[in-house]
């Protein structure tokens, strides 16, 4: 039996953890904060039978096996590194690392070890996406020719104090909206259309402020809206715009289309189980319309968890995870694993140097 320790006592109990306990024969038997106070009180709240506040203690601990960790990009590093190093396997947040050089330390210790290492992409799970994908893979869309995609969520345009995710406006950790929700996003589209080769991109700042509704403010450190031209080495050209700071945010939305077809996924805010759809529609035809779900995808076997849970997210994350500990049986493949994760982050580093330079960036050229 599988045993999880959790490092966040945030999105990862309220999320990850009924993720987690959906899983038949997977026990979550700790918690872990930076503070005494804070784990004690999670593990009360949230039933952990073991409480942790110092991250290096779990990650020794023989006992737990898999390590969940939702921590910030730039605290997290050393805690992969040092979960890799004692062999245990990752569940590790998004986006992979804080910067390029961190990503390419974290998959070249993954690449020596025997982990598997998961990130939380956990999109390319949903039940749209997965029939997407068999779609594409049977040749619905025939060449792929091109499209346009949009994450556009509203986080931080009218902000609250007690939002948990505001220290998204400090400089250092390693987050952009670009780097945040486009990983999202392109985890997805790599997961979908295969190797980006080229990508194009300009990453700036619309908001130059957040007002709370007190009248206090906060000056933002970080860009919060990225547009890409992304080219796969199918040819395929995407446009994609990200942005946290979209006035009414469109949401979630891939539009594909090639020479034998097109296909829609929408989702109004981040993409789930139950509020992402897919339409599409054949050459010839004049209409794109629904696509009917198979229930093997809306409910897979062996998760205990329904797809409208009240945080929706888990239900995407729990065939996530199944397929984590069927990956250290030695039954599935591991996806989406710190290869795919190094991938998406070269194509990340690309991004960034045509935004200062502005050019073409080959992927191959970061290494």
């Amino acid at each position: 039996m599988p045993k999880v320790g959790i490092i966040s006592a945030n999105w990862g109990a309220v999320a990850h953890l009924p993720a987690w306990r959906a899983l038949p024969g997977v026990e979550v038997t700790a918690i872990c904060t930076s503070r005494q106070e804070t784990a004690e009180a999670a593990a009360e709240r949230f039933g952990f039978p073991r409480a942790f506040w110092n991250a290096e203690e779990m990650i020794a601990d023989p006992d737990i096996d898999i390590i969940d960790i939702g921590t910030r990009p730039s605290i997290r590093h050393s805690m992969v590194l040092a979960a890799l190093a004692a062999k245990k396997h990752i569940y590790n947040g998004i986006p992979f690392s804080a910067d390029v050089d961190r990503a390419r330390a974290l998959h070249r210790a993954w690449k020596g070890s025997e982990s598997v290492a998961i990130v939380d992409a956990y999109s390319q799970w949903l039940p749209a996406p997965r029939m997407a994908k068999r779609m594409i893979d049977d040749g619905f869309l025939g060449q792929p020719f091109g499209g346009n995609c949009i994450f556009n969520l509203g986080l931080f345009n009218t902000p609250h104090p007690a939002f948990p995710y505001n220290w998204f406006a400090e400089g250092g950790h390693g987050v952009s909206a670009m780097r945040n929700l486009g990983s999202h996003m392109l985890h997805m589209l790599v997961s979908l259309l295969g190797e980006v080769d080229e990508v194009m991109a300009d990453d700036s700042q619309l908001l130059k402020e957040w007002r709370f509704p007190d009248g206090s403010t906060v000056t933002p450190q970080n860009n919060d809206y990225a547009n890409l031209l992304v080219r796969f080495r199918t040819g395929m050209l995407l446009q994609v715009q990200i942005s946290w700071s979209a006035t009414v945010g469109r949401g979630f939305h891939v539009d594909l289309f090639g020479s034998g077809g097109r296909m829609v996924m929408s989702a109004p805010s981040f993409p789930t189980s139950l509020g992402t759809t897919l339409h599409a529609g054949k050459l010839g035809e004049r209409t794109i319309e629904p696509v009917e779900i198979p229930d093997e995808l809306m409910r897979p076997e062996g998760i205990d968890i329904a797809p409208n849970v009240p945080v929706e997210a888990s239900h995407g994350m729990a065939i996530s995870m199944q397929n984590m500990v069927r990956a250290i049986e030695g039954t599935a493949t591991p996806a989406p694993d710190f290869g795919q994760a190094w991938a998406v982050e070269r194509v990340l580093e690309a991004a960034r140097r045509s935004s200062e330079s502005r050019r073409w960036v080959k992927v191959d050229d970061v290494d």
